[in-house]
């Protein structure tokens, strides 16, 4: 473990601050496992808890402004943006939004500890137009729980962590090639789920075009909205779909004979595969997402009906 002591001896800080800001903006780094051995640095002689944890929140509150600011400028726009870039597209806009409905600015608390909540919730905070001063208040607390909670870990368990590093040394600079290897393979395995998902997706999927001409020629299918209230409270919804909860509340809703096609927000239209799996089982069938979702919908001209 001495070559990592000794960098961040030298850079320690700046190093922290400098990753853990370009892990908030979205980069798909290790942040918390920084954190933890940032933890164990400190107890070999390194800065101190407080400092790590500081500098930590920091970097954090910057790239999360950064975000709020956004979603308050670009509205939905770059949440779609977020969903395109996400190497998670199957947790993105749709459960952010759900969770966000029910829990508010309140969500920041937890927000870094959930896999696809991080950065997707601050530019919802800003979306929705949450008051800065409870944005910055809960992101403040969430940030400093899970920093703090990091660093206190790997004071905790600094014998193992170093036990692991100092094998890692013991390899010289073949220990720093495994260690990149190790985290090349954990952003392969990512984009390969998320190439292996969009496939999936693209097989199944129907046009925007295709969907208006079945409405327009008097034969549309069931349309299902899988978006969060919210959503459909501020975009509007298309014509005729049936919110999805209302339907998947029905306790014996019936199969449909005819297609059914489900949009979302995202325009991976990931939210969409997944309510149309849970409608497949449910009997329901063929059941197709809509390909680019409600904002495809809007930006081809279509009209969409207010609640």
């Amino acid at each position: 473990m001495l070559w990592l002591i000794s960098i961040f001896r030298h850079v320690g800080l700046p190093l922290i601050f400098l990753l853990i800001l370009v892990e908030q903006i979205g980069l798909p780094l290790p942040g918390y496992t920084l954190l933890i051995v940032a933890g164990s640095w400190s107890v070999a002689g390194g800065a101190s808890a407080a400092q790590i944890t500081a500098v930590a929140v920091v970097a954090s509150l910057i790239a999360d402004l950064g975000w709020y600011a956004a979603g308050q400028r670009f509205g939905s726009r770059v949440l779609r943006t977020m969903c395109k870039l996400s190497l998670e597209p199957d947790s993105c806009v749709h459960d952010t939004e759900r969770v966000f409905t029910r829990f508010g600015t309140r969500t920041l608390l937890i927000a870094k500890f959930l896999p696809g909540l991080g950065a997707v919730t601050t530019a919802m905070s800003g979306v929705v137009g949450a008051a800065v001063t409870d944005f910055v208040v809960y992101d403040t607390i969430g940030a400093t729980l899970w920093a703090g909670s990091g660093v206190l870990l790997g004071e905790t368990f600094h014998d193992a962590v170093d036990a692991v590093f100092t094998e890692l040394g013991a390899l010289g600079r073949d220990g720093l090639w495994v260690l990149l290897a190790m985290l090349g393979a954990f952003l392969a395995i990512k984009v390969w789920r998320r190439h292996l998902f969009f496939r999936q997706l693209r097989m199944s999927r129907i046009s925007v075009e295709e969907l208006a001409h079945m409405v327009a020629t008097g034969r549309p299918p069931m349309i299902v909205d899988a978006r969060a209230p919210t959503s459909r409270q501020r975009d509007g919804i298309i014509p005729g779909a049936i919110p999805v909860e209302a339907l998947l509340a029905e306790s014996d809703p019936g199969a449909s004979t005819g297609e059914v096609v489900v949009y979302c927000a995202c325009p991976s239209e990931a939210s969409a595969a997944r309510i149309a799996k849970q409608l497949l089982a449910r009997g329901f069938k063929p059941v197709r997402p809509l390909q680019g979702g409600i904002h495809a919908w809007l930006d081809a001209g279509h009209a969409v009906s207010t609640l």
